[in-house]
């Protein structure tokens, strides 16, 4: 059974990567018994078919460069595949180094804005302010940015 729960997880890892977590509850939801999971996920880490640091960077970078999000919000997308603290916050040092936050941060404005200068309102203002904290922005450069804005 272990060479089943070994198969399925390296099935599971060639159509997208996943960290130990996510492949220990997908095999355990599939029916696998535990010490078959733990043989699985062990032969899988030795194989380097599993590794939660290249995980980490690989959703770091997604968040980032495809989908605009601030340092906070990728921390705790990392976190939430199941990859511990310390690792989430290299992976994203590792990926923020390379990017300029208040560049990041403009953009997210102008994609919510479509294209105009100002903001209409103090309820817009509100609205943008909770949006953007949701997109893992700091909250006194949201600010800030907002400001300069009127």
């Amino acid at each position: 059974m272990a060479e089943s729960a070994y198969i399925a997880g390296l099935s599971m890892l060639a159509r997208r990567e996943l960290s130990e977590r996510q492949v220990r509850q997908r095999l355990m939801r599939r029916g696998h018994e535990a010490s078959d999971i733990d043989a699985a996920v062990t032969r899988l880490r030795e194989e380097r078919a599993l590794d939660d640091r290249r995980v980490a960077e690989a959703i770091a970078r997604t968040e980032t460069r495809v989908r605009g999000r601030g340092r906070l919000r990728v921390k705790r997308q990392i976190e939430a595949a199941g990859i511990a603290p310390g690792l989430a916050e290299q992976a994203v040092d590792a990926v923020f180094a390379d990017v300029d936050d208040d560049a990041l941060l403009a953009a997210a404005l102008e994609r919510r804005l479509r294209g105009r200068d100002r903001i209409e309102d103090d309820r817009e203002r509100q609205r943008l302010y909770r949006y953007l904290v949701t997109q893992g922005f700091e909250s006194d450069k949201v600010l800030a940015l907002l400001r300069s804005r009127r």
